[in-house]
């Protein structure tokens, strides 16, 4: 008879980080990895090397989705920016795990990071059906004329994540593009990627469209160069470039006139105003004759 009490030895199950693009998870096509260390240079896993052609796949599968997320309802997108903080609420306990060896905080501080993170999700959920009506409205006219401002998504929107700040600072960064009907492709933080591919696996089971937002992970300014350059992309956020790389991608959007976020001194843990929702939205002006009632002459 065997033991019961006999310790059964077993290998661990290491989990393979793969990108997100287009609700799928490819490895990067150039077949590319590197290697991702803790703050003590531990080893913690190997994360693709994006390719200039996971990148064009991600603008592709952003434009792809573009169409339907942008024409949803405001409330809809709310409810599926709730409903990633109610998935993400749900795998707290691993979030604070690779946030903690991220960015090397303690399991306490990392906690505080994933519960801002999620709240986060929750504010943008807030504010996708109560953006038009701060920045649109009806506007006062010389004439007998309705004039009717509302905003509207740029488009497909690169946004580079911030270096440090690993989940909260990404969070901060995603959640207002895609809030307003943005589709995104997001470049992961380079030395510390690993909580924005497993973000990839929240969003995959949380009703959010497949390819309103992509995660690439690889050398920041590799991957951010041809999403600089190319003319499918209408605006970039470049919260995670230092001012040598943002320079050189200003340069390169300024080509297709790209709307463009510069890189800013943010305290990520404070509440955040409307301006990364309004960076990348549009204006669209209505005029509409007012019209006649009748033969008195009265209008509305």
């Amino acid at each position: 008879m065997s033991d019961k009490s006999e310790t059964i030895e077993r290998l661990s199950v290491f989990k393979t980080y793969k990108l997100y693009v287009g609700g799928k998870f490819p490895r990067s096509e150039s077949g590319r990895v590197y290697e991702v260390t803790d703050s003590k240079s531990k080893w913690l896993a190997n994360a693709p090397l994006s390719s200039r052609k996971d990148a064009r796949d991600a603008v592709v599968a952003a434009r792809k989705a573009f169409g339907a997320w942008s024409g949803a309802t405001a409330y809809n997108r709310g409810q599926i920016l709730y409903r990633i903080a109610e998935m993400l609420e749900g795998r707290k306990e691993q979030f604070v795990r690779e946030v903690a060896d991220a960015e090397g905080l303690s399991k306490s501080k990392a906690a505080a990071v994933v519960d801002a993170a999620i709240d986060r999700w929750v504010w943008y959920a807030g504010w996708t059906d109560k953006i038009a009506q701060v920045v649109g409205g009806g506007n006062p006219v010389a004439g007998p004329f309705f004039n009717l401002s509302s905003p509207e998504p740029t488009g497909v929107v690169a946004v580079l994540a911030p270096q440090e700040s690993s989940f909260l600072g990404l969070v901060s960064v995603v959640a207002p593009v895609i809030a307003t009907g943005n589709t995104a492709v997001v470049v992961a933080s380079e030395k510390a990627p690993l909580p924005a591919l497993s973000l990839g696996e929240v969003l995959a089971t949380s009703d959010l469209p497949g390819g309103v937002v992509n995660v690439l992970s690889g050398r920041t300014a590799e991957i951010a160069a041809p999403l600089a350059a190319h003319q499918d992309v209408n605006a970039i956020d470049l919260a995670g470039a230092d001012d040598v790389l943002a320079k050189e991608l200003e340069i390169a959007a300024a080509d297709n006139l790209k709307r463009v976020l510069r890189p800013q001194p943010v305290d990520y843990f404070e509440t955040p105003g409307i301006e990364r929702m309004t960076a990348f939205l549009e204006t669209k002006t209505v005029w509409h004759p007012t019209g006649s009632l009748g033969a008195s002459g009265s209008s509305y």
